[in-house]
């Protein structure tokens, strides 16, 4: 079964986590024969949902986080559903495309695989993708972000992250093959958005569970000291596409 790890943090998730490429979604959509209807499978706060709502008549979105739905992107052709991603109540050959955004390494690969199967249309393509560390042109904060990343919190994320770490080589993926692509997320922040970025995170989330206090608070002299409040930040991930197509 999934795992719901930011429910508690979902406003944060949609205030500070980035958006995707149209790039992306341009090369995933090169692949795609029809464009009646898209599940976003694991949607989160619906970022990809709501690119997808452009292309698709019809954008399935599920989660299993009731929060992290109420606070997703609204649009007249997104319907949002709170359910698992390997049982869901969609009939069989309905989707066109499949998706699951930065979410793929919380999922029960071989039940997922056989539900997208039993939903998907002949044919149908399935995408995943990740985004890793980001980048920033300023490397003392890219070394310091590092350093919070590999020292601070190491030890508070989930198993599963090893799977973003390696950007998904590793994980199951039991569809015929499709060229896959890097891509790039570019973003200008300033340190309010890049700390409240910092906070969406599942391990900042867990150490501030366990030990009382938040990791940031670590950080936050050296931060101050190399980002001033009005400084902009030239941000990048990243961003690692895995795609197959179902054959029937």
């Amino acid at each position: 079964m999934s795992k719901d790890l930011f429910s508690k943090q979902a406003q944060l998730y949609s205030q500070y986590r980035p958006s995707y490429p149209n790039e992306l979604f341009d090369y995933i959509l090169t692949f795609v024969q029809q464009k009646e209807a898209v599940w976003d499978c694991a949607t989160g706060n619906g970022q990809a949902a709501g690119m997808l709502a452009h292309y698709f008549k019809e954008v399935i979105a599920t989660d299993i986080s009731v929060a992290q739905i109420a606070n997703a992107v609204q649009k007249e052709n997104i319907q949002y559903l709170v359910c698992p991603a390997e049982e869901t109540p969609f009939e069989e050959n309905t989707f066109d495309l499949i998706t699951v955004a930065q979410a793929y390494h919380w999922l029960n690969w071989k039940r997922f695989h056989q539900e997208a199967f039993r939903v998907a249309k002949n044919e149908a393509v399935v995408a995943i993708w990740n985004y890793n560390l980001l980048n920033t042109d300023r490397p003392q904060v890219s070394q310091l972000i590092n350093y919070f990343y590999s020292n601070i919190i190491a030890n508070y994320w989930e198993p599963e992250r090893k799977y973003v770490d390696n950007n998904y080589a590793t994980a199951l993926f039991e569809f015929d093959p499709l060229p896959s692509r890097q891509f790039s997320i570019h973003m200008n922040w300033r340190k309010e958005e890049l700390t409240g970025y910092l906070n969406t995170w599942s391990a900042v989330q867990k150490y501030r569970q366990v030990n009382n206090s938040s990791p940031l608070l670590l950080i936050k002299d050296q931060l101050d000291t190399l980002l001033k409040e009005d400084e902009t930040l030239a941000v990048e991930f990243p961003v690692h596409l895995r795609l197959g197509r179902i054959i029937k």
